[in-house]
């Protein structure tokens, strides 16, 4: 298999997700460690301005968002599985809610108590990326108490699984479905200055959660920004053209296209190129940087936008 390059920074929610993936399945892995804020020139360079962490490269393939990360990973390392028979699809459904509904309330009550403490760039990204142009953190912690309840509901939907047997949220493996809530569970105990207390009923949580910390993150190694740059510049996609005849939006390949997260406060740029690969489940573009040389950029398509350039 070739190398792992994950671009990610430490405190990112969204990338414990994929560095406790790469634990499971005990995986060995570059760090490249990137600008909190969407500052990233190199990594621009490569995605096309895509500013979402984490993002994986192998070579010259560059894989955009979680849901595509977690599929690229099983079908390089199988075992073991993040979807065993017993899980098929249901994880996917999950991400819906848990990457929605449930992080947002996760992003308030880790972000607005602590919003003065923090630089304020960051509170202002953060704000408008996920409340929007009309966003306002002192609101937003003005608003705590609603937002606990409403998080403090859905924590024990997940308790109460738990605590109806098995170790894991699906059963007896571990899987896709873990990953979606430890991250959230994560950021919450790591961030909230009061989630000693505020987790304390949630017994079959913690229990969980010590199981998830157990694997860790990998084998990793640090690489420059730089250095991910001439990787790409080095090697060569091995993703096969192919178009899904039966797709409804009938784009052939090679045309251009614009790819867009679909978000209700889209701040977000497109990334253009010419269409490589079209099927159910994912998108993948051909770009040029004098960078970094040819790449291809996937996506999936749960979530995203895809359209023709003219």
């Amino acid at each position: 298999m070739s190398e792992l390059i994950l671009h990610h920074y430490p405190p990112s929610p969204v990338s414990e997700k994929i560095r406790t993936a790469l634990g499971f399945k005990g995986l060995a892995w570059h760090s490249v460690e990137q600008n909190r804020l969407p500052e990233r020139p190199e990594l621009f360079a490569m995605t096309g301005g895509y500013r979402r962490i984490p993002v994986l490269q192998i070579g010259a393939d560059i894989y955009c968002d979680t849901q595509l990360i977690f599929r690229e990973l099983e079908a390089r390392a199988p075992q073991p599985s993040l979807f065993p028979p017993e899980h098929a699809g249901i994880g996917f459904g999950l991400s819906r809610w848990i990457d929605g509904e449930f992080f947002e309330l996760c992003v308030r009550v880790a972000f607005a108590p602590e919003a003065d403490k923090l630089p304020p760039a960051l509170v202002a990204d953060r704000t408008r990326l996920y409340f929007g142009p009309d966003g306002d953190m002192a609101r937003e912690r003005e608003d705590l108490p609603h937002t606990l309840s409403q998080l403090r509901t859905q924590l024990g939907w997940l308790d109460d699984k738990l605590a109806a047997g098995g170790p894991y949220l699906l059963g007896d493996k571990a899987g896709h479905a873990d990953l979606l809530a430890w991250y959230c569970y994560w950021f919450v105990r790591g961030r909230y200055a009061s989630s000693e207390t505020f987790l304390a009923p949630f017994s079959a949580l913690a229990a969980w959660a010590s199981r998830m910390e157990a694997f860790g993150h990998g084998e990793h190694t640090d690489m420059s920004p730089e250095a991910s740059l001439a990787v790409a510049k080095d090697a060569s996609s091995t993703t096969t053209v192919r178009v899904d005849a039966s797709d409804p939006l009938g784009i052939a390949a090679g045309a251009d296209v614009s790819v867009l997260p679909i978000a209700r406060n889209n701040v977000e740029k497109p990334v253009v190129g010419s269409l490589h690969a079209l099927t159910r489940e994912r998108v993948s573009v051909a770009r040029t940087d004098a960078a970094c040389g040819d790449v291809v950029v996937h996506f999936p398509r749960a979530g995203y936008r895809v359209a023709s350039v003219t």
